[in-house]
């Protein structure tokens, strides 16, 4: 059919279908929206405009918020207040190397004899590597730190760690660690585990084969048999998600953030 037959059949104007738009890719502005929004990390899209607008840029405001949005330049509301190291945008990207991102989380397990005990999990999203998987009786902010200082001084530091809002994530301590070695706390939305959907995967593994399958006699007991689990998932377990190989083999050390 031809586009004169189409454009009768459809009643519509030959004149639309040939219609090519004028208006660029905007890659200057988008280039200078996204400036300003990592200068000013709680500037929201009418405050850009605004600065805009003052460096005599042509825009309104519904222009800047679509391509705000675009961007993805977002800012997190839920955010947990007056936490320095804590990432402020939804902007994340697919981690390109190891102990770029790291994931951690906890899991709720018992002995033998009823003690409860928690279990507090790590992975390297890029490698699917796993630093800790750490069980104690109980955990407060310090005794998170004391873990990822240890890890970190063995594996290097990550540029950014993947948590939910859980106290001890939300912590003094772990915020002033981050502070001081460099790394972003990036907290997962209130009731949203599909934002830190690597170690809750990993958890699913880890509870069905190691946590569901002995039992615990001590912790020193727990100690040792999380130990041998995790080494069996780093050096021997296939991943589907790397090809089938052991997550050791795309754990570099030298991508390593050293400690100082």
């Amino acid at each position: 059919m031809s586009i004169r037959r189409a454009c009768q059949v459809l009643k519509a104007e030959r004149s639309s279908y040939h219609y090519k738009s004028r208006r660029g890719d905007q890659a200057d502005l988008k280039q200078r929206i996204k400036e300003i929004a990592e200068a000013r990390v709680r500037y929201g899209y009418r405050r850009i405009a605004v600065l805009l607008k003052r460096e005599g840029w042509p825009v309104n405001e519904k222009r800047v918020h679509r391509l705000y949005c675009a961007l993805s330049l977002q800012l997190r509301n839920k955010t947990p207040k007056r936490r320095v190291k804590a990432a402020l945008r939804a902007d994340r990207t697919p981690p390109s190397c190891s102990n770029d991102v790291w994931a951690m989380d906890f899991v709720h397990d018992q002995l033998a004899l009823g003690t409860k005990i928690r279990v507090l999990t790590m992975i390297d999203t890029f490698s699917r590597y796993s630093p800790a998987v750490e069980p104690r009786f109980r955990y407060r902010g310090a005794d998170v730190v004391e873990v990822l200082e240890r890890v970190g001084r063995q594996h290097g530091f990550p540029k950014a760690i993947r948590v939910d809002q859980g106290t001890e994530f939300v912590s003094r301590e772990l915020d002033l660690w981050a502070y001081t070695r460099g790394v972003t706390l990036d907290f997962s939305r209130p009731g949203k585990p599909t934002d830190n959907a690597f170690i809750e995967s990993f958890n699913g593994k880890f509870r069905t084969e190691c946590l569901s399958a002995h039992w615990f006699m001590s912790l020193d007991d727990a100690r040792e048999k999380c130990e041998a689990w995790r080494r069996d998932y780093n050096e021997v377990r296939p991943h589907s998600a790397i090809g089938n190989k052991p997550p050791i083999t795309l754990f570099g050390p030298s991508a390593a953030h050293r400690p100082p």
